[in-house]
């Protein structure tokens, strides 16, 4: 079993919980009054031709192919070295397939691409592997049997997200070799029988985790320009940068809704339903999580047909088109919750995780070195977590406030810009809530 997603609860909070949650809504409130009264005009994702580049020297270095080989072999060597316990180690808790799988590679996604942009693209095995065959064969990887057909944006990724969820969440015996290969099996098939029909580009539209990377490497402080310079930027210039596309906003209210759903799951009143109720947990897990994203999805297009309405949005830009072009405004949102359900997770199963790769096969080898690995609480104490949960819940929620206000200057005239946010704001409130309520639900 996997360590506890947290060691803070609200009692260990420097102030009583009710004032966290008042305070936590003051400061979206006051967000939105400075917002109304000093930002008017949209600023953001226009980007920075000005902006300070990295060094000569790696920038010559990152523009070579073998600067992306080297990602590329990394992902297949880490990738075959996760195979080895997935295949031939023993199906028992010792085993660290189902911890750098759940927590290494999944959670430790949101931290690299923060910090390096949409990492998974390059290290992507499938990806790798499809681009070998294609050489072997000459063939051009982005040339597919058929074309893409238009219209396809996020939903495959959409569907690939929310098997990966359910199987993180709901699936019987999940952390078992079993579950866990006949999952990847599945996706390895779908992901490369793709690419073959539609070419290369399957992969960013249907792959989940490349979706998943995409999404948080908005916000990583560089990205490569369209000229190829490696450049710092504004992270809210990066979020800003992404444009409504089919299953979008889906894409983001399933990453969203779906930790909520795992905070719902921990909770005392959960834990008891499901374990009185004579429906077979999967069911009531399954029937919990299409409730709660369909909840948060409820929410979000309700208050986006509002703003729409209210704001009495530009020519073009309809009630939907107001839920695709503010969906951006999510992400950091989602992030935030991330990183507090997931923080002690992460640093403290990480590394029993690190100490048990070093020998997969359970032989009694250190492979890595890493065996004799003492977790370490790394400063995790219970008012310390507890503190950085709500404080970045709050942050990802005010950045989300300025993302959507940014967006609503260019979506409705300026005469109806702050009404029209009035219901954005009321939706930014409620995620605010209702996410602390159910993260600190013990």
């Amino acid at each position: 079993m996997l360590l506890a997603h947290g060691v803070g609860g609200r009692q260990d909070l420097p102030i009583p919980f009710p004032a966290a949650l008042t305070g936590a809504a003051l400061a979206l409130l006051v967000s939105f009054v400075a917002l109304g009264a000093l930002w008017k005009e949209p600023r953001l994702g226009g980007g920075n031709p000005h902006a300070r580049t990295l060094p000569g020297a790696l920038q010559r270095a990152m523009a070579t192919p073998a600067w992306g080989w080297a990602w590329r072999i990394a992902g297949l060597l880490a990738a075959a070295y996760f195979c080895v316990g997935l295949v031939f180690g023993p199906d028992k808790a010792d085993n660290p397939t189902a911890g750098a799988f759940y927590v290494l590679f999944w959670v430790g996604l949101v931290p690299l691409s923060l910090l390096f942009g949409p990492v998974w693209r390059a290290l992507n095995p499938l990806r790798t592997l499809h681009l070998l065959a294609c050489a072997a064969l000459r063939r051009d990887p982005d040339a597919g049997l058929r074309p893409l057909p238009p219209g396809v944006g996020y939903w495959p990724a959409c569907a690939g997200l929310f098997a990966f969820v359910w199987l993180e969440l709901v699936a019987p015996e999940r952390a078992t070799l079993p579950v866990i290969g006949a999952w990847l099996a599945a996706y390895a098939v779908i992901m490369l029988g793709g690419a073959v029909v539609f070419g290369a580009r399957w992969f960013g539209h249907a792959d989940p985790f490349e979706a998943y990377s995409g999404l948080v490497g908005r916000l990583a402080p560089v990205h490569r320009r369209d000229d190829g310079v490696v450049a710092w930027r504004n992270s809210l210039d990066g979020m800003a940068g992404l444009r409504p596309a089919p299953g979008l906003t889906t894409l983001v209210v399933v990453l969203l809704g779906s930790t909520m759903y795992d905070s719902l799951s921990n909770a005392p009143i959960w834990v008891r339903f499901t374990q009185e109720s004579p429906i077979p947990a999967p069911v009531t897990g399954t029937a919990g999580l299409l409730a709660v994203i369909g909840l948060v999805l409820a929410a979000y297009r309700i208050a986006t047909a509002l703003a729409g309405r209210w704001g009495a949005a530009v020519p073009g830009a309809t009630a939907g088109g107001t839920a695709g072009e503010i969906a951006h405004s999510i992400v950091p949102i989602a992030v935030g919750y991330v990183i507090a359900h997931y923080y002690t997770l992460f640093l403290l199963e990480g590394q029993r995780t690190i100490a048990l790769l070093s020998d997969p096969l359970d032989t009694g080898a250190d492979w890595l070195g890493t065996a004799d690995w003492k977790i370490q609480a790394l400063g995790t104490t219970p008012a310390g977590v507890a503190t950085l949960q709500v404080t970045v819940i709050v942050v990802g929620h005010v950045l989300g406030t300025v993302l959507a206000h940014d967006r609503a200057l260019a979506l409705f005239p300026r005469r109806t810009a702050v009404i029209g946010q009035v219901p954005l704001l009321v939706l930014m409130m409620v995620y605010t809530v209702v996410g602390l309520l159910l993260l600190f639900a013990a």
